[in-house]
């Protein structure tokens, strides 16, 4: 049992996927929703304050690397599109947008690259954390119930 928890954790703090395929992942496993919620909460938060105060000085001096710099200036350009399309749109309303951003549980907008965004946008750290939190619970409360759903609609049809 503790091999499905733990498997949900680190599956939440893989880039791209976090607690949107988390959430999914532990109600297929079986584990109670709140449970898979609160853990899939956790593991999506801890890398927050690292990508926040590193990944943008990682980046930025990996971009003119020879190996690994094209992989590096697809993150970093990546981030800093995201973060001036959520700017120009936003304008004063950066924080909810931030929330919003990382809270709608598409590929691409999720805990990893809204803080990377917040940091190439220079927003203050607790505004950033704050934001992502918001998101992340916003996302993993819509992941829930759509995960409930679609297995009992499954569950119904077998």
């Amino acid at each position: 049992m503790l091999k499905r928890y733990l498997y949900v954790f680190f599956v939440s703090m893989v880039p791209l996927i976090e607690l949107r395929g988390a959430i999914p992942i532990g109600v297929g496993l079986g584990l109670p929703l709140w449970q898979v919620y609160v853990i899939s909460i956790i593991g999506n938060m801890i890398p927050v304050p690292i990508i926040f105060f590193f990944a943008r000085r990682v980046l930025e001096w990996g971009a003119d690397k020879p190996v690994v710099g094209k992989f590096f200036r697809f993150f970093l350009e990546k981030g800093h599109k995201g973060g001036e399309k959520l700017k120009q749109k936003a304008g004063r309303g950066l924080f909810w947008a931030l929330l919003l951003f990382v809270g709608i549980p598409v590929p691409g907008t999720g805990a990893w690259t809204g803080t990377l965004a917040a940091s190439l946008l220079d927003m203050d750290f607790k505004s950033s954390v704050l934001a992502c939190m918001g998101g992340v619970l916003l996302a993993g409360c819509i992941m829930g119930a759509v995960s409930l759903l679609g297995f009992s609609a499954i569950g119904a049809i077998l």
